[in-house]
């Protein structure tokens, strides 16, 4: 067993509740995923990979981590402050029906919309203006989590495959590392500003290797 520190890399599995009523929110076990219907196609379940201190978790449950043991479960209590923040009355919006009407929605209490790039849940509708909820969904609340910390990865490979698994949503990255000097072949050119973005960041969390390189798979 080994003690996590901040910058480990660290494969995981857990699953997130409300402390009120138990509801699962979110997890890696695909099959309870499935149970209780929060399942997302596009998802990718099983173990995961994260590094600690790089907010690829909650915040308070990054925190959390530190100093827990490799090879063991735990039961993580966040209060909403250390979870997904108190409820913020300045994000409550009056929002008039027209900005509705010219995308054809009908608001409803409950619906979830989407006003000029920000996510809302719409609380009230009256008098031809509805009250939307701009805060997360899931703000003033409690939760657990139960986490199961199965090992601290070290090969460099995984973890860059990791780090842009989670930050780009990329999962099929050829990569080659050689003499510190990390060749990544992508299915699509990334753009030269997020290379260069990505590369730094890649060599703050990971710097045995000085240099990344993000070059697109010659077709076949």
């Amino acid at each position: 067993m080994t003690a996590i520190k901040k910058g480990d890399f660290v494969e995981v599995e857990y699953t997130g509740r409300l402390k009120e009523t138990e509801e699962v929110f979110d997890t890696t076990d695909e099959k309870l995923a499935k149970e209780t219907k929060i399942h997302r196609k596009n998802m990718i379940y099983g173990p995961v990979t994260v590094c600690i201190g790089q907010a690829q978790l909650i915040k308070g449950l990054d925190d959390e981590l530190i100093g827990k043991e490799t090879g063991k479960s735990y039961k993580i209590e966040l209060p909403p402050e250390k979870a997904f923040g108190k409820k913020d009355a300045k994000l409550f919006k009056v929002v008039p029906f027209s900005a509705f009407k010219k995308h054809k929605i009908i608001p409803e209490p409950g619906m979830q919309v989407n006003i000029d790039g920000l996510l809302g849940i719409v609380r009230t509708t009256t008098g031809g203006r509805c009250i939307v909820d701009f805060n997360h969904p899931l703000a003033g609340k409690a939760i657990v989590y139960d986490i199961k910390i199965n090992g601290i990865i070290t090969d460099n490979r995984q973890k860059i495959k990791s780090f842009l698994g989670l930050e780009l949503g990329i999962k099929d990255a050829n990569i080659e590392i050689k003499e510190g000097k990390a060749t990544i072949a992508l299915k699509k050119e990334m753009p030269k500003e997020t290379a260069e973005i990505i590369s730094k960041k890649l060599k703050e969390i990971i710097p045995a290797v000085k240099e990344f390189v993000f070059t697109q798979e010659k077709k076949k």
